[in-house]
């Protein structure tokens, strides 16, 4: 009895230890899987046209991200859907290894999810690794524009319909439009294209009265014969001293401002996350591309996952409440 009631003993413990010895396998797997990372090329995809303004930040990340990595990075473009086509793929499909990572957009990831049924993904699938820029929004008029001021164009909208042009559908620009419709008492109709890239012939073409972009796209758009008519900015910007702001003229427009970062699939381990994080961090503080930012208007930020994670929670409350107070949130939420 005693040598059967030892064997068990014995056999449960080796089964313990294996359970353990697993256990401890499994915990390591992030720390592991982090000193081999990266061990092939990355691919940085940018859920929008070329050209737009997380095109532009990535291919002016991309030399100093091999450098921090290691191994080269490929940057690619998957528009559609306002970035929700590639958003869902980076949700849903792409490897959790780190090796793809993905430009993410605010209050894009939070807004899609809230106002479509068939998003493809939640903002919680969207794991961040870091966000490093922001960029307030602009309401952009061609130059040869009757509207010389911001009242110009609000008193205009007030007798037609005004046609304004953005970045696609429960973005920035979107809510930015439909905030400015509210407060300024207009009934203006936003057309939605394909990436910030897209909208700049279509307003110099004549094709639409309005852009509601960013500072970057104004600042882009400068040479080519535009006119700005406020920033939704807290204070003026100093590329554009004498543009006013949103708040000055009587309008909370703060919505039309957007947050850019990275994130990658949700089940990629923290300890490739951190390690993504750290590059971006070194990345973002690099002198000349600080300079090189601050030209095209970028205005720096610097947050790693939990801070960016943070950030996004903090914004789903205030978004819900904006779709809902446009009948836009999705009747299922």
């Amino acid at each position: 009895m005693r040598i059967r009631t030892s064997q068990a003993l014995l056999a449960c413990a080796a089964m313990s230890a294996a359970v353990l010895s697993g256990c401890a396998e499994k915990g390591d797997t992030g720390d592991k899987a982090a000193e081999d990372y990266p061990s092939k090329s990355i691919s940085y995809v940018i859920p929008f046209d070329p050209g737009g303004e997380s095109d532009v930040t990535a291919r002016l990340q991309q030399k100093l991200l091999e450098k921090e990595l290691g191994q080269k990075v490929v940057v690619s473009n998957k528009e559609g859907g306002g970035g929700a086509v590639a958003w869902s793929e980076l949700a849903n499909q792409a490897k959790p290894d780190g090796h793809t990572i993905m430009g993410a957009n605010l209050p894009h990831v939070v807004l899609q999810p809230l106002a479509r049924k068939d998003a493809g993904y939640e903002t919680d699938d969207i794991k961040w690794a870091y966000l490093f820029q922001e960029t307030p929004g602009a309401l952009i008029v061609p130059k040869d524009s009757p509207y010389k001021t911001l009242d110009d164009f609000v008193q205009a909208a007030k007798k037609k319909k005004m046609s304004i042009g953005g970045s696609a559908t429960f973005s920035a620009n979107h809510m930015g439009t439909l905030k400015l419709n509210k407060e300024a008492g207009i009934k203006s109709t936003y057309v939605p294209f394909s990436g910030t890239a897209a909208v700049t012939p279509a307003l110099l073409g004549g094709d639409i009265d309005a852009a509601m972009g960013y500072n970057t796209s104004a600042l882009e758009m400068e040479d080519k014969g535009v006119r700005v008519l406020g920033f939704a900015s807290d204070e003026r910007l100093d590329a554009f001293p004498d543009v006013p702001t949103f708040k000055e003229e009587g309008y909370d427009l703060a919505t039309a401002s957007a947050w850019r970062g990275v994130a990658v699939p949700p089940d990629t381990p923290d300890a490739v996350v951190n390690k993504i994080a750290k590059a971006f961090e070194k990345v973002n503080q690099d002198p000349k591309l600080k300079k090189k930012l601050n030209e095209l208007g970028y205005l720096p930020m610097d947050m790693g996952p939990k801070e960016a994670k943070k950030f996004v929670d903090e914004r789903k409350a205030p978004e819900r409440a904006l779709l809902k107070e446009y009948g836009l949130l999705n009747s299922e939420e």
